[in-house]
């Protein structure tokens, strides 16, 4: 996925998508703005999804392929979930296309921004927190 919005840094991505989320008082059509993120999301091949990829710990599948370029990751993702997918595609609007040091040097407060933790199942919160965690590592490994 590539950087929708150039420039901007990591927390001016997440006080924009923080924005869009509180254009909406329902959860519902909160949850909708996931699912359609996720329709949205540029999916990793069937023939790239290897053991090695995938993120542990999620409730469902989820793939999670970094390419860095000697200055910035970029990040594909898959998941065999809608809303899984609308997390992912969510987490690559703030971290694709970033240097290593800005993803290390960013706190990540979208989810408590937007009360996404309350509003997510306990299996569902523990994979978010493993996808960050995940895409924090890989960074830590090319800083």
């Amino acid at each position: 996925m590539t950087d929708p919005h150039p420039g901007e840094s990591i927390a001016e991505a997440q006080a924009r998508l923080a924005g869009e989320f509180q254009l909406f008082d329902d959860w519902m059509d909160r949850y909708q703005m996931l699912i359609d993120m996720g329709k949205a999301l540029d999916v990793l091949p069937e023939g790239e999804r290897s053991d090695a990829l995938k993120v542990p710990g999620c409730q469902s599948q989820v793939w999670l392929k970094s390419e860095f370029d000697g200055a910035r990751l970029t990040f594909r993702a898959a998941s065999d979930a809608i809303i899984t997918s609308g997390l992912i595609a969510l987490l690559l609007q703030v971290y694709s296309g970033r240097t290593p040091r800005e993803i290390l040097d960013t706190p990540f407060t979208l989810a408590a921004d937007i009360g996404l933790a309350a509003h997510l199942t306990p299996g569902r919160a523990n994979g978010f927190a493993n996808m960050v965690r995940r895409i924090r590592e890989t960074a830590a490994a090319h800083a």
